[in-house]
């Protein structure tokens, strides 16, 4: 455990409010004990996080020595030198990270951010529900037989719902599984120019399914549920399938839960998503030295090993998706029954370009403009979840916004 900082030193630290996040404050009790650096933390909801974020990293605004970002962020804000680059030591073996996770926290081969946790996509289900119903549930099975298992499941008398996804407005939200969806039915967000291709008979297909599987076999109130509040619910017995994060895995307590990599509708490429939520040191941090000391311990080897180790949490609580080394842990390996669900799910994503789509990223664009327009298209696809506008008016309404956006930025 690095401790250069001195028993003064305070670090003021923003953080997602996720179950490893939140965890990892009582983990780093230990932390401030070894070296007296103080932690203050600023758990935010992960749309309210990035927005202010971002509205103090832009300004060099010094609210926050270390930072919650992810994927679409660390490359950009890389190389607006919004961030410091991170240098670690031989010890911290920064080639045990996961290579498309590192990749992705990147910019020209520096790392700008070290990842606490990795994930993809992949559908977690009760087993017990659709071996009830005699249906099944197949790696990358077809979106029309998922639903037809979500409908063979859905049962609201007794508060089980055939399917709960992400419906709560935000790029990182619903967009982050709606784009996924978007992808399988062979769709992107903007052509080879640039240009949105959200008016395209791809979205339109996409869109319709979503709508009709979230608003048939969902549970009510939809529009408002992203990770949080679904996990809640699957953990009270509530929802059949659950298609989100693979890092949820981790926090379900519910039994018979089985796992089958992303369904598509015959675009498998990009049907499953990949993140990492990563910390980063804000440019300018009088406090980048301790701050950098911080995020090589929480995201280290030891820290795996202090959560495995942990009287409240465990190895089946330690972070994944990140490092390599903790899948060969035999510890890990016996209570994580979704590790290689998970991994395959990793490992599988696909966020080069493609001919589908000239940009970096599976359920985000990597470019500075991805934010604004996927929060203006958020919007509109949660008013037609919650039947505000039709699929056709919330669609026609995302393409012009995002038009806007991308003309005014002077992409064409």
């Amino acid at each position: 455990m690095a401790g250069v900082a001195s028993a003064e030193t305070s670090l003021t630290i923003a953080i997602v409010n996720n179950g490893h996040m939140i965890n990892m404050q009582k983990v780093a009790e230990a932390y401030t004990a070894e070296t007296g650096v103080e932690l203050n933390w600023v758990s935010l909801e992960e749309g309210v996080l990035r927005e202010q974020v971002t509205s103090d990293t832009a300004t060099g605004g010094g609210q926050y020595d270390v930072i919650n970002i992810g994927m679409q962020e660390a490359p950009i804000w890389g190389a607006a030198g919004w961030i410091e680059p991170l240098n670690f030591g031989d010890e911290y073996d920064v080639e045990d990270i996961l290579p498309a996770i590192r990749a992705g926290l990147s910019h020209d081969g520096q790392l700008y951010a070290a990842p606490f946790y990795g994930e993809s996509s992949m559908v977690m289900y009760r087993k017990d529900l659709t071996d009830a119903a005699g249906v099944t549930i197949a790696d990358n099975d077809s979106w029309e037989n998922v639903k037809a298992a979500a409908a063979a499941i859905h049962n609201p008398d007794e508060g089980v719902y055939g399917a709960c996804l992400r419906g709560k407005p935000g790029w990182g939200d619903n967009m982050a599984f709606i784009t996924t969806v978007v992808n399988s039915f062979g769709g992107a967000w903007f052509d080879k120019d640039y240009r949105p291709t959200i008016d395209s008979d791809e979205w339109r297909a996409a869109i319709n399914f979503y709508v009709d599987l979230l608003g048939n076999y969902g549970p009510p109130g939809s529009e408002g549920n992203s990770f949080n509040e679904i996990l809640a619910l699957y953990n009270e017995g509530k929802c059949g399938m659950w298609i989100d994060a693979t890092i949820a895995a981790s926090f379900l307590e519910v039994d018979g839960v089985a796992y089958a990599q992303s369904p598509n509708a015959g675009n498998p490429v990009g049907a499953n998503w990949l993140w990492a939520w990563a910390m980063a040191i804000p440019a300018g941090s009088p406090n980048a030295e301790a701050a950098a000391d911080f995020i090589e311990w929480a995201t280290s080897k030891e820290y795996v090993q202090a959560v495995g180790n942990h009287p409240e949490f465990g190895w089946g609580s330690v972070p994944t998706g990140q490092r390599a080394s903790t899948y060969a842990l035999p510890e890990f390996q016996a209570v994580a029954d979704f590790a290689k669900a998970e991994m395959a799910a990793i490992e599988s994503a696909a966020p080069q370009a493609t001919d589908l789509k000239p940009y970096v990223g599976v359920q985000f664009a990597s470019i500075p403009e991805f934010p604004e327009v996927g929060s203006a298209v958020a919007q509109e696809m949660a008013a037609a979840l919650s039947g505000a506008k039709t699929v056709d008016e919330a669609l026609e309404a995302s393409q012009a916004a995002a038009d806007a956006i991308m003309q005014e930025a002077g992409y064409y």
